[in-house]
């Protein structure tokens, strides 16, 4: 085993995961029906990685097994603040899902609906107000979250890119007033 596959297994080892939903599903065949389950599953490390994977399978235990291995493929990076909320308001949508995202102060939890709250427990926030508009489909709901998500930014993402300080993005009160005396 090289570095690399030690890394992996460790990384694995640290991610925990909620099933948000399973449906049973039917194909109608000469002789009756034939049931098969598709689950809906998300991933993170409770540090600021998420990721969600959907599996399919004649049986419960591997689809959820198969959305598992999904969902490990999908993680994406959320920047968090102090390590317990979001760093800004956020709207996400897919379909007829819209949701709306917002940081809160410590001691608030997580005021979220079903999928999404198993989306911020694994995502590691504990301090979030969220809410769905439009749908209660698990899929749409999580799909809108992860597109939301998808655009947070830090303030300190945000220098970077632009080339300042953060101290500068964020703009002192007395720069900007010796700025128009001048």
């Amino acid at each position: 085993m090289n570095q690399t596959d030690k890394r992996n297994i460790k990384e694995e080892s640290e991610l925990i995961d909620k099933l948000v939903g399973i449906n049973r599903v039917a194909k109608v065949v000469k002789g009756g029906r034939r049931f098969g389950f598709a689950a809906l599953v998300v991933v993170g490390d409770t540090r600021g990685k998420v990721g969600f994977g959907t599996g399919k399978a004649k049986e419960v235990p591997e689809a959820i097994k198969k959305a598992t291995e999904d969902a490990k493929k999908k993680l994406i990076r959320v920047p968090l603040k102090e390590g317990r909320t979001l760093h800004h308001d956020m709207k996400g949508n897919y379909g007829a899902g819209k949701v709306v995202i917002r940081s809160a102060p410590s001691g608030t939890g997580i005021i979220a609906g079903g999928p999404m709250r198993a989306v911020f427990e694994t995502l590691g926030v504990q301090d979030v107000v969220a809410k769905s508009v439009g749908t209660s489909n698990p899929h749409n709901m999580i799909k809108a979250t992860f597109n939301a998500l998808k655009f947070m930014n830090s303030p300190r993402n945000i220098s970077n890119k632009r080339g300042k300080k953060v101290s500068e993005i964020f703009g002192n009160k007395k720069t900007i007033d010796v700025d128009k005396n001048e």
